[in-house]
């Protein structure tokens, strides 16, 4: 086990500075100097060489990407070409925001789709589970800025029981406020996340439920409540844990498009500004850290597999 998580951490570092290479590169790719993001209309040649000389796309792509490299090697994602403030403090404090509201809608879309998603599967013949398969359908086909729309004029406006949007200035200083502008989004993004997990839960207790162990237990004179719980849920557990990572990690990234919705100041909200003003160090500060959440969560969903499953801890599951 420690021999794999030294090789997986390796290959995690490997693959954020691969990651921090390719973004680098791409958006050096992009047409246009970043330089106009400090330019006003009709600035003259000295303006303009000044303002390359600022943020250094005067300089060739080489010598970049080495000042890139130095920077990042002492934690230092740059200044705001715009702001002129340092990037991860800010980063920083808008992941406050992002993070809470992606993991309380991960854990809300568990606490909704493990059960339902195993009640769907255990009465598959009978005419709820078959409501809760369609359920689920329904849900993947409804686009997520829909819902929250929808969760706005019924919840905010109609009802008029929390807030539409925005985040409180005094951020989490007001807990109770911060909390309540929170809960639309949280509300949004679970259901469509539950929607997609629900499937895959189903489908993996279905396999658990054809299995010989399953049989053999109740043979034995185990309830099949009881024999479900020993046996089914913890290798059923398995397939699905590789999924709840992948599923908290499209969570992250899909904030973007939430946080549009209630106009939060969170991390989508600064990479979309970020790109339309063509600020380089802050796009490329919030990729870099969307990556390496990514890759953590993968990182752990690895080793969560490991733990619950010794098949994978022996010497052939170490090979592969």
């Amino acid at each position: 086990m420690a021999r794999y998580l030294l090789r997986r951490t390796i290959v995690l570092a490997l693959s954020l500075v691969v990651a921090g290479l390719v973004l680098f590169v791409l958006l050096r790719l992009l047409p246009g100097d970043p330089a106009a993001a400090l330019l006003s209309v009709g600035a003259d040649e000295a303006q303009i060489a000044a303002a390359r000389e600022q943020v250094g796309s005067d300089q060739p792509i080489w010598v970049q990407f080495g000042r890139f490299l130095s920077d990042l090697a002492r934690f230092d994602l740059g200044v705001s070409f715009v702001s002129n403030q340092p990037v991860l403090p800010e980063i920083m404090e808008r992941l406050a925001i992002t993070l809470p509201l992606t993991v309380a809608a991960f854990l809300l879309a568990i606490a909704i789709a493990v059960p339902l998603g195993i009640l769907a599967a255990v009465r598959a013949d009978r005419w709820y589970g078959v409501a809760i398969s369609g359920l689920s359908q329904l849900g993947l086909a409804i686009p997520v800025f829909w819902i929250g729309i929808l969760l706005v004029w019924l919840v905010a406006v109609e009802w008029r029981l929390l807030p539409a949007s925005g985040f409180p200035m005094r951020g989490w200083a007001d807990p109770v406020a911060a909390g309540q502008s929170l809960i639309l989004p949280i509300i949004t993004i679970a259901v469509v996340m539950s929607a997609s997990l629900l499937r895959y839960v189903r489908s993996a207790t279905l396999d658990v439920l054809d299995a010989d162990y399953l049989r053999n237990a109740r043979a034995l004179g185990e309830s099949f409540p009881r024999a479900l719980i020993r046996h089914g849920i913890r290798n059923g557990a398995v397939p699905v844990i590789s999924i709840l990572g992948i599923e908290l990690a499209s969570t992250l990234l899909g904030a973007v498009v939430v946080e549009r919705v209630f106009s939060l100041p969170g991390l989508g909200s600064m990479l979309l500004l970020g790109i339309e003003q063509r600020d380089y160090p802050s796009v490329q500060g919030v990729l870099l850290i969307t990556t390496l959440l990514v890759l953590l969560i993968g990182f752990a969903a690895d080793i969560l597999q490991r733990m619950i499953d010794p098949r994978l801890r022996d010497n052939r599951g170490s090979a592969r």
